[in-house]
C-alpha cells in the first residue's frame, strides 16, 4: 500500500478534529484508506468529567476477585512482571467505555514528538457492538501508567485524541482477513494535573519500529483480567490488578479456512486473557534496562503447534495458546503514528 501524507492535509485534519469533538476526520494515505482523528476530551471540563467518571468503585468493578490461597504459577507463557521498574512505568491500563459498558485494555508510552502518545489495539479505541455493527469510538478514555492494585503511581492521563485507520472503522467482527491487520491505534493524552506530558511524568518511553521481521523472540505485556490456564485463573496478575508478561519465540497465525487471517499476525505462547489487548509486543527487549522496541500489539488468541500449525485447543502438550496481533508496518502503522505524535 502506497501512502501520501502531507503537512497540509494533516493541518486540516487537526483543525477539524479539535473543532468538532463528536466526530472523526480523515487524512488520506493511499488506496482509499485514511487516518481518522477523533477528539475524546479536549476542554478542561471534558477532562474533569472523565476523571470524575472513573471513581475507585468503577475501577474496582473492572478488577476480578483474587482467588484465595491460590498457589503461584509462572512460566514463559505467563508470569507477573517483577523486573525493571522502567518497563512498568511505560505500560499501563487504558480505561474506557464501549457502547455503554466500562472496559479496559493495555497501552504503552512510545517515543514521540509530543511526548504524549501511547499505542494500543484498534478495538480499544473504536469497535462495533456484540453483533458486529454500530461502530463507535470509545469514551471516558483514561490511561494509568504503572497501574497496580488500584493505585496510579505516576498519575492519570485523560485521552485527548484517538487515532485509527479508517479501514478499522468499518470493522464488522466477521471478516478477519480484511480487518485484523488494522487492529492498532494510538491515543494522544492530555497532560496530567501537574501539566506534565506522560513521557515526562514516567521518565521513559519504548521505541517503536515498522516492518521488522515477525519471527523473533519477543516479550508481551498486559493487564489481563483472566487466564486461559485454570491453575493461574484468580492470581493477581490475571485479575487486572497487576502487570503480567509472556516471553519466547513468536509464531504467525495462519488462520483457518473458516476464519482466515491476514499475513503478519504474530505472537508468543501466552495465557493472558481479556484486558491484555493493546499490550505491546516488544523485540530486542533488555529485561534489566526495561527497554526495547514495540513492533506490534496483542489483539487475539490462536492455538498453534511449535511449528506454527493451527491446532484445535490446548488440551494436548503440542498445542499452545498464543497471544497474537498485527506486526507494525510502514503502510498501516506509520501514518497513524506520525499523525498522533504531531496532531497535538
Amino acid at each position: 500500500m502506497s501512502k501520501t501524507f502531507t503537512t497540509a492535509t494533516l493541518a486540516v485534519g487537526i483543525a477539524l478534529a479539535l473543532s468538532a469533538p463528536a466526530s472523526a476526520t480523515t487524512t488520506p494515505h493511499g488506496d482509499g484508506d485514511g487516518v481518522a482523528v477523533h477528539a475524546q476530551a479536549v476542554t478542561p471540563a471534558q477532562q474533569r468529567a472523565v476523571l470524575d467518571y472513573w471513581t475507585p468503585d468503577r475501577i474496582a468493578a473492572l478488577t476480578e476477585p483474587a482467588a484465595a490461597d491460590q498457589p503461584p504459577k509462572s512460566g514463559p507463557d505467563g508470569a507477573p512482571w517483577t523486573g525493571s521498574d522502567t518497563l512498568a512505568r511505560t505500560v499501563g491500563r487504558l480505561f474506557f467505555t464501549d457502547h455503554g459498558e466500562d472496559a479496559s485494555c493495555t497501552a504503552t508510552v512510545v517515543t514521540s514528538a509530543d511526548r504524549s502518545t501511547v499505542v494500543t489495539g484498534g478495538h480499544c479505541v473504536n469497535s462495533p457492538d456484540l453483533l458486529g455493527e454500530d461502530n463507535q469510538w470509545t469514551t471516558n478514555v483514561m490511561f494509568v501508567p504503572g497501574y497496580r492494585d488500584g493505585r496510579a503511581p505516576y498519575g492519570k492521563f485523560v485521552g485527548r485524541l484517538g487515532v485509527a485507520d479508517t479501514t478499522w472503522l468499518r470493522y464488522d467482527a466477521i471478516d478477519s482477513a480484511k480487518y485484523d491487520g488494522h487492529d492498532q491505534a494510538f491515543v494522544v493524552l492530555n497532560p496530567d494535573s501537574r501539566g506534565r506530558a506522560v513521557q515526562d511524568a514516567v521518565g521513559a518511553a519504548q521505541r517503536i519500529a515498522f516492518d521488522r521481521p515477525g519471527d523473533r523472540t519477543a516479550y508481551e505485556f498486559g493487564y489481563p483480567r483472566s487466564a486461559s490456564d485454570p491453575a493461574r485463573q484468580g492470581l493477581p496478575e490475571y485479575t487486572g490488578a497487576r502487570l503480567a508478561y509472556c516471553a519466547g519465540p513468536t509464531r504467525e497465525d495462519p488462520g483457518t479456512p473458516d476464519f482466515p487471517e491476514p499475513a503478519g499476525e504474530w505472537g508468543t505462547a501466552c495465557v493472558m486473557g481479556g484486558g491484555a489487548s493493546g499490550g505491546p509486543r516488544i523485540a530486542g527487549f533488555d529485561p534489566e534496562r526495561g527497554l526495547g522496541t514495540v513492533v506490534g500489539v496483542n489483539t487475539h488468541s490462536a492455538y498453534l503447534t511449535p511449528v506454527g500449525d493451527v491446532c484445535a485447543d490446548s488440551g494436548t502438550p503440542t498445542c499452545d495458546r498464543h497471544l497474537v496481533g498485527p506486526q507494525f508496518t510502514s503502510a498501516i502503522t506509520r501514518p497513524l503514528y506520525e499523525t498522533a505524535q504531531h496532531v497535538n
